[in-house]
């Protein structure tokens, strides 16, 4: 909640105004789980807000997968009975955790395991911020990505109000830097974001041609590509905020040099760099990532044209690494 629905909560308890203020600095400075542990309230109004039926709305996640590589895989149970993902990447100084925004996924993309779920509901702002308060590293974490189960633009108003929680003084407090948010290309909540939010933002590319992009991910079809790059083009990324280019390379599928000059056509001019992903393989996809050779050549032709490209490392593949997995065993 927001300290204004926080206000209303404390009138309907019978408590002054400000213990909206107290109620803000338990569940976000303090982080508590328990409205029973706001000892600055007085035990009265406690045993009234729990009356009213008010808990702090913290869920635990029901399993983890750990890495040799330190990287974690926590399941959570959503208030419409299906799991999410949320991972914890650490890395030197850096402790990212990768968010969800939805239960399963309308987008359906060839090459994402959420995306055969299918869409089931989106998560609640609580659920999505529970994700980053619930886990054991919260308070290491430096960096949140929105890149978890789900499409962020298709659940725009609990990401936003999210963000808000994330990033504002009576909230986490942290710098909009520290949060990124991806999609796919859903223009319209794209602009939403950039417009109300500073957070980075990652566009899903993988292809920078027209038919090939559609055969990967249906939401070319509403949304092509060059329009996405062209509404992107409205807005400013030379200061502050960062625009990156998810890119997960397919064998013999868009890795040669003819995709290279594509993706120098398509982005010439614009402030952004391309993060190129090595596939994680999924059952029964036809699918197959390239060789770390091959990476590497494809990294450096894109660099050599004026690019800037890094190679993701990859993390956690003992772990179900790919999007989805768990969570989908776990369904089933």
């Amino acid at each position: 909640m927001s300290p204004d629905e926080l206000r209303a909560v404390a009138a309907e308890a019978g408590l002054k105004p400000f213990a909206a203020r107290q109620m803000a600095d338990w569940l976000y400075k303090k982080r508590t789980a328990d409205v029973a542990a706001m000892t600055n309230l007085s035990a009265a109004a406690r045993q009234r807000l729990g009356e009213l039926g008010y808990v702090a709305g913290r869920i635990e996640p029901c399993d983890v997968q750990v890495s040799v590589d330190g990287t974690k895989k926590y399941l959570f149970p959503t208030l419409g009975g299906r799991y999410i993902e949320s991972v914890y990447i650490p890395d030197r100084e850096r402790a990212t955790l990768c968010v969800s925004s939805q239960a399963g996924c309308r987008m359906g993309c060839r090459f994402c395991m959420t995306g055969r779920q299918g869409f089931r509901h989106n998560l609640t702002a609580g659920e999505i911020v529970n994700q980053v308060l619930a886990i054991p590293e919260s308070e290491r974490l430096t960096n949140i990505v929105f890149m978890g189960m789900g499409e962020p633009m298709d659940n725009i108003g609990p990401v936003l109000r999210a963000v808000e929680i994330l990033t504002a003084e009576w909230g986490l407090g942290w710098s909009p830097t520290r949060i990124t948010v991806s999609t796919v290309g859903v223009i319209p909540a794209m602009e939403r974001l950039l417009r109300e939010t500073k957070v980075h933002l990652a566009v899903s590319l993988h292809d920078p041609f027209d038919a090939e992009r559609g055969e990967l991910m249906p939401v070319q079809n509403k949304y092509p590509v060059r329009e996405v790059v062209a509404a992107l083009r409205k807005f400013d990324f030379a200061h502050q905020r960062r625009l990156s280019f998810e890119y997960i390379v397919f064998e013999g599928v868009n890795d040669s040099p003819r995709h290279v000059e594509g993706l120098v056509r398509l982005l010439k001019g614009l402030d952004c760099r391309i993060n190129l992903i090595r596939f994680h393989a999924i059952p029964d996809s036809p699918l197959r990532g390239v060789s770390p050779e091959r990476m590497k050549r494809f990294n450096g032709a894109l660099n050599a044209a004026g690019i800037t490209t890094t190679t993701r490392s990859s993390r956690g593949e003992d772990i179900l690494a790919a999007c989805g997995l768990l969570s989908t065993l776990s369904q089933e």
